[in-house]
């Protein structure tokens, strides 16, 4: 009797034990969730992230890859503890167990707050919280964007704060959800459709409080970057006075209550009816001081228009003219006079001088008949001779009779 062959052993390839393994685990294991303390972290330029998730009893790799890591709302670093949500598989080229992460969350009560800081301080760096590029509110807003739950409080809130100071102002509500998984998207299409709609000045971003969990929609990246791209002012009021958000950091203006967001947003009534008086007083006490500027300036102009006119100036030209000629006719008038009266002296001067006048004081101008010599002395009259005498008022002739010298 011959002894029965035993069967030869089935030869398996490497590759072959790894994909039976790798089909194994995620056929019977699948997706699960891990918690461990992040190590050996490293962030290569593709954008994937490889870490190494440990506690005190073992390791496992991990593969974060580039799509799924933009989803998450934080940094893992080396030594922060963590859940990991993913597929458990092998890395067939080293044949190492990893797991590949579809989900990652810090763990802990400080969990948020972590992922709050991070992205407040990565935000920072880029300058979304920069008050340069907030924009203004407007004065008097023509509508008023709210983007809200369509039930909460914080919408109430707003309604009365509108009826309270400016009845009748328009308010467009963009119901989103303002809390749960996913929310930040709702959140993010509701003033993004308000802003697209073009008829609205401002937008209100509100919501009542809440725990941080509550409130982790708008801790967001996803919600910041759709603030700081909106092209229409956003006002936030999100929470209680001591909650600050992301939202709050970025967003245009920000408020502690929904109630004094609406209050920032919205004028009142008799605020602006106060100004509105004072600006009326000043227009029209302007508006008087340029019309008399106006009419002062006018009237010069009509004044300097009429002195250059022709009929004006040829008005003027012969007042001077008539002017001159009283100025002309005075002056000649005043030389004749001087003249008169120089002649006047003259003539008297003269006439005091004349024979005439001596004449006329009884004297007698006594001349020779025969030559015609005035006779001064005797012996130019000697007896006998005959004379024309002449006096006052008429001629004598005389004959000689005697002579004598006189002294």
């Amino acid at each position: 009797m011959t002894e029965s062959a035993a069967p030869a052993p089935r030869i398996y390839p490497v590759g072959a034990v790894v994909a039976g393994v790798r089909r194994l685990l995620e056929e019977r294991v699948g997706s699960l969730w891990v918690v461990g303390e992040v190590s050996n972290l490293r962030r290569p330029a593709s954008g994937h992230l490889y870490f190494t998730l440990k506690d005190g009893d073992g390791q496992l790799r991990a593969a974060l890859f580039r799509s799924a890591a933009r989803r998450i709302a934080f940094e893992p670093e080396d030594g922060l503890e963590v859940l990991v949500y993913g597929e458990l598989t092998v890395y067939g080229e080293r044949g190492e167990l990893q797991i590949i992460v579809r989900e990652l969350e810090p763990r802990g009560a400080g969990a948020l707050q972590v992922a709050f800081e991070q992205l407040r301080r990565r935000l920072d760096a880029e300058g979304l919280f920069d008050a340069a590029r907030k924009r203004a509110l407007p004065r008097v807003p023509r509508r008023i964007g709210v983007a809200t739950s369509a039930s909460g409080a914080a919408l109430r809130d707003v309604l009365e704060v509108a009826r309270r100071r400016l009845p009748g102002l328009p308010l467009r509500l963009a119901a989103c959800r303002v809390q749960g998984v996913g929310a930040e998207y709702s959140v993010v299409e509701a003033i993004t459709a308000l802003a697209r709609h073009g008829d609205v000045d401002a937008i209100l971003l509100v919501r009542g409080g809440g725990s941080l969990e509550d409130l982790q929609p708008f801790n967001t990246e996803a919600l910041a970057r759709a603030i700081a791209a909106c092209e229409v002012p956003i006002i936030a009021g999100i929470g209680h006075e001591i909650d600050v958000t992301i939202a709050d950091l970025v967003a245009d203006a920000r408020a502690p209550t929904p109630s004094a967001a609406a209050e920032l947003a919205i004028p009142d009534a008799r605020a602006l009816a106060s100004l509105l008086a004072r600006h009326g007083e000043r227009l029209a006490r302007a508006v008087r001081i340029a019309h008399e500027g106006r009419r002062t300036a006018w009237r010069a102009r009509d004044a300097a228009l009429r002195a250059h006119a022709p009929a004006q100036r040829v008005a003027v030209g012969r007042a001077r003219l008539a002017a001159m000629r009283r100025d002309l006719a005075r002056a000649i008038e005043s030389a004749l006079e001087r003249r008169r009266a120089r002649i006047a002296h003259r003539a008297a001067a003269l006439d005091s001088l004349s024979p005439l006048a001596v004449l006329g004081r009884g004297y007698g101008l006594v001349r020779r008949s025969r030559d015609g010599a005035i006779v001064r002395e005797p012996r130019d009259a000697p007896p006998g001779e005959q004379l024309d005498v002449r006096v006052a008022r008429a001629e004598l002739a005389v004959r000689v009779e005697s002579a004598r010298e006189t002294r």
